[in-house]
């Protein structure tokens, strides 16, 4: 049912101007008000009272009861009926999807994402799309069918869903993902996609985390690469090659880089000439390799390395990002863990990035979020009770010297076990600083001595913190707005063997994330290994419903 509020109104509006003027039978023509411009004035009010009206019939409406009998015919759209009536209640229930003209460009904006979830990383269909299909394609009139102005709405949400909100809560959480999901009104990104067409086109950036749409170009590519169906292993026929060696493998390997897009050139030669050097060189940094351009038998095994299982690591990747925050327009860090790699951003612009030791697999770095808020310099070492009762005792046992000899102090007891820590100095395990962000998992990033071990490729060596390799470059970037603090006085606090917090005046907000697959700044997709093994879980419950 149509119901046209503003006829009714004008109808009011001409009966006032009528007595208006009855009243007023003695004033002068000249000032008086007429009914056609009181009932243009009362239009334009009344229009001006319904947000989210941007077609141009802004006098056509439905009735509410029509999105109660739409959601009793399509009950597999019922979970979106929230978001449905949210939506048009801020319209005033005035038509979305019809102008004037018919429907709007949008419309088939929405209905050609629909039908290409697989480009989304999606492997499942919305409801009724056949039926979606029918009321949108077998229209022979351009007045307004409501019937198919809910379901363009209701797909609406449905892809945002799927495609933009992404897996359910639930599921983020049983892959052990602590961060805080976003937060993004969907009813308001739809009254603003309805005011611009080319807002819902495929090459738009969607209310998604930026990985994402860079993850969707990549997908597509592998996907064709798969559909040729010309992936041959490779088989060494030597230990290892090098710039000079020549082999007909060498042939293959140029191939398979120039079908990734690392090498440029000609694949024809068998031998290992400086254009090779250059492509395996960039494969190997892509894929967190040392990139020597040696290449060997991990080399091999990444370059056959099947695309089916490349493309359910893009798509795995693409959920995460669906999870994040779209953008954050303030500080941050972001540690992404099998990258073994901290990035510092100041306004959501990357500034630097540097190398760090994250948890061993029996002792993961969890996947959440904080507020960093002090950095502590000098710090004393509070040895947790798993690390005093499973290292510390044994080896207090073994040697009666070593709480001495590592620079240990007991200073009392607890549930049968003696409080131990270290004093601050070089020597310390958490090195000469360390920054706090307070959580229930204790989990904090901090210096160490143990420099060697950032030069390893694979850096999963800790008890769960985060070491980080130059922290005194973190706390010059976290304390820069301070004029009280310099690198010189960041170097002596450092030094001086006494422990001293800082308390930032300005909280920084701190990722800790899991992406295996992921752009860097020169746009080339990167790989990591699964070092907690939790891409499977998450591709068995998007992928196969488990």
């Amino acid at each position: 049912m149509i119901r046209f509020r503003s006829t009714i109104l004008v109808l009011v509006v001409c009966f006032s101007a009528f007595a208006l003027t009855g009243c007023r039978q003695s004033e002068k023509k000249g000032n008086q008000i007429s009914a056609d411009s009181l009932k243009r004035k009362a239009i334009k009010e009344w229009n001006k009272t319904i947000p989210g009206s941007f077609n141009s019939e802004k006098d056509l409406f439905f009735d509410t009861t029509q999105i109660e009998s739409f959601v009793k015919a399509y009950p597999l759209l019922e979970k979106y009926a929230g978001s449905i009536r949210k939506f048009y209640s801020g319209r005033q229930h005035a038509y979305a999807w019809y102008n004037k003209n018919g429907l709007i460009e949008q419309a088939g904006n929405l209905a050609d994402r629909v039908k290409n979830l697989e480009k989304e990383g999606i492997n499942k269909e919305i409801p009724y799309r056949v039926t979606f299909d029918s009321l949108l394609y077998a229209r022979t009139s351009k007045k307004p069918d409501i019937k198919l102005e809910l379901m363009l709405t209701a797909q609406y949400f449905a892809f945002a869903q799927l495609v933009w909100q992404g897996a359910d809560a639930s599921v983020s959480k049983a892959s052990e993902w602590y961060l805080p999901r976003k937060k993004v009104s969907y009813e308001q990104f739809l009254d603003s996609m309805i005011k611009s067409p080319s807002k819902f086109t495929a090459t738009q950036a969607p209310p998604v985390y930026r990985q994402y749409d860079l993850l969707k170009g990549f997908l597509v590519k592998y996907r064709e690469l798969d559909r040729l169906d010309h992936w041959p292993r490779i088989i060494a026929d030597q230990k290892s090659y090098r710039p000079g060696d020549s082999s007909q493998i060498i042939i293959q390997i140029k191939k398979r880089l120039f079908e990734l897009a690392d090498l440029k050139g000609d694949t024809s030669s068998i031998y290992y000439d400086e254009e090779l050097l250059k492509a395996m060189k960039s494969f190997q940094s892509r894929h967190g390799m040392s990139a020597d351009g040696v290449i060997g038998i991990g080399t091999i095994n990444e370059l056959n390395v099947p695309l089916k299982t490349r493309i359910r690591q893009i798509m795995v990747n693409m959920e995460r990002s669906r999870w994040l925050p779209v953008q954050l327009n303030s500080d941050y860090l972001a540690v992404n863990i099998p990258e073994f790699k901290l990035h510092v951003y100041q306004k959501d612009s990357l500034q630097w990035s540097g190398n760090v030791v994250v948890g061993q697999s029996v002792h993961k770095t969890v996947i959440f979020s904080g507020d960093m808020k002090y950095i502590v310099f000098s710090p004393y070492w509070n040895v947790p009770p798993s690390i005093v009762r499973n290292e510390i005792l044994p080896a207090m046992r073994k040697n009666r010297g070593y709480i001495n000899q590592h620079r240990m102090e007991i200073t009392g007891y607890s549930e049968g076990l003696p409080t131990v820590r270290q004093k601050p100095g070089p020597g310390n395990s958490l090195g000469q600083v360390k920054f706090l962000f307070p959580n229930s998992y204790n989990i904090y990033l901090h210096d160490t001595p143990s420099k060697s071990l950032f030069g390893e490729n694979e850096r999963a060596f800790s008890h769960g913190c985060i070491r980080v390799q130059d922290p005194a470059k973190l706390a010059a970037f976290l304390l820069r707005n301070d004029p009280s603090w310099n690198d010189q006085k960041i170097s002596a606090a450092m030094n001086s063997g006494k422990e001293k917090y800082i308390t930032l005046k300005d909280k920084v907000p701190v990722f800790i994330a899991y992406f295996t697959a992921f752009t860097d700044r020169e746009n080339r997709l990167n790989f990591r290994k699964d070092i907690y093994n939790r891409d499977e879980v998450l591709a068995n419950m998007l992928l196969n419903g488990e």
